[in-house]
């Protein structure tokens, strides 16, 4: 039941995500090809935006939230059986949300800045208090799932402590206090290379938002129930958003990388990245998939089993989750390929072809989720997930080989105006 719970409160914690990564990664996007380009002397105002606008986000989500209540729950996939441990939780979250994104925001302009290995030592203190204050908050001081909560923002807080004190030592820009008047002249250009980014994980939320809502229908008129199906369904989504992030990260890290080369027209060194990251994606995605496929119960219990006072049957649990499992993250390794030739695409500026990259198998997927079901009952939910992963990379496959003739064009052009002025 806190699975489930804690999975009511997951679309709205990944708004204010994607709010943090449409500014923090168009913001970290377009510091590098400034960069390439010669052109920093403005970075910090786009830094002090990018800051600014990430907390209102976060205090406008907050505000929603709080206003709506419990009916805003009800509406992610809430049920009368874990709609309490839902507010519960909830209404702890949101408080630190606004740091939370800026937090967010920050750790993509630090690696940016040349310092991926500071954004990554925020990002695991914050971690770690989280997984140790966890049972402590829960158990030792007897707080439930509040206690969860509580672990949560100090986590969050710390690294946002972390992340802002970067700023009175960042390389390529300084930080000022007329950094964050708005200036509507670069807030625009962070926007359009960080659409991708927030695409992305509002995706997430509309994926996610439908499959609650219909593991929960079709669950009711299953043998497994209404909550037995949204509480598998929470795991599942949590080890794909593991593996999602593992192969974000990946594109993440290489994006001041491919986006200061872009600018500079080293197109090569471009071409060389885009493979690595798609080979390192790939090999990853793949061992994460054969463990999936040959432990699922493993993964599962590592969430807990079900059974409990609140009354889920352990084995009808495990009946519906372990095939669950299996099928839904069959073919993950397309879904982050594709998810990273969107953050590439975005990397070199190409934001028109990012954006409709970055929802697509999530559209295809909230597609056949209302499809499939209708034949297959609570089990074709799941279904609906390989078969828009395969989708998906159909498209985008003739995409990105375009795309990669267009940087081996461009790589003539330069290489034959150097001979050209030798």
């Amino acid at each position: 039941m806190g699975n489930a719970a804690t999975g009511v409160i997951f679309p709205i914690t990944v708004v204010g995500w994607g709010l943090s990564l449409f500014f923090g990664d168009g913001a970290a996007a377009w510091l590098s090809v400034s960069l390439g380009e010669g052109k920093g002397e403005n970075i910090h105002r786009g830094v002090g935006n990018a800051m600014l606008a990430s907390f209102l986000s976060g205090s406008f989500v907050i505000l929603i939230a709080y206003l709506w209540g419990d009916n805003l729950l009800m509406l992610l996939g809430g049920t009368e059986a874990n709609i309490s441990l839902a507010h519960d939780y909830g209404t702890i979250i949101y408080a630190m949300m606004p740091l939370a994104l800026v937090q967010n925001c920050l750790a993509a302009i630090i690696r940016a800045d040349g310092a991926p290995g500071y954004a990554m030592f925020a990002m695991i203190v914050g971690a770690v208090l989280n997984i140790i204050g966890d049972p402590v908050a829960i158990y030792a001081l007897d707080l439930g799932i509040q206690g969860a909560a509580y672990a949560t923002i100090l986590g969050q807080f710390v690294s946002f402590v972390i992340c802002a004190c970067y700023l009175v030592r960042s390389k390529t820009f300084k930080i000022q206090w007329h950094s964050f008047v708005p200036d509507f002249k670069i807030l625009p250009k962070i926007m359009a290379l960080g659409t991708s980014s927030f695409l992305t994980q509002l995706c997430i939320v509309a994926t996610t938002i439908v499959n609650n809502v219909l593991f929960v229908r079709y669950g009711m008129a299953s043998e497994f129930g209404a909550d037995i199906p949204l509480a598998a369904f929470v795991v599942i989504m949590k080890l794909f958003q593991i593996v999602l992030n593992v192969a974000i990260g990946i594109a993440a890290g290489a994006q001041p990388i491919v986006g200061y080369n872009y600018g500079a027209k080293q197109y090569g060194r471009v071409k060389q990245l885009l493979k690595l990251v798609l080979l390192w994606t790939a090999g990853i995605c793949l061992v994460f998939t054969v463990l999936f496929e040959a432990l699922p119960r493993a993964f599962i219990s590592m969430f807990g089993a079900g059974g409990g006072s609140e009354g889920l049957d352990t084995e009808l649990y495990m009946q519906f989750a372990i095939p669950c499992l299996r099928i839904y993250l069959m073919f993950i390794v397309f879904t982050c390929l594709q998810k990273v030739c969107s953050i590439f695409l975005q990397s070199i500026g190409r934001a028109k072809l990012a954006a409709p990259l970055a929802f697509l198998r999530d559209i295809l997927l909230i597609l056949f989720a209302f499809l499939v079901p209708l034949g297959l009952g609570v089990m074709g939910v799941a279904w609906a997930a390989p078969i828009a992963d395969a989708a998906a990379i159909l498209i985008t496959l003739p995409v990105m080989v375009w795309v990669w003739k267009k940087l081996g064009s461009q790589e003539k052009e330069i290489t034959a105006g150097s001979s050209l002025q030798t």
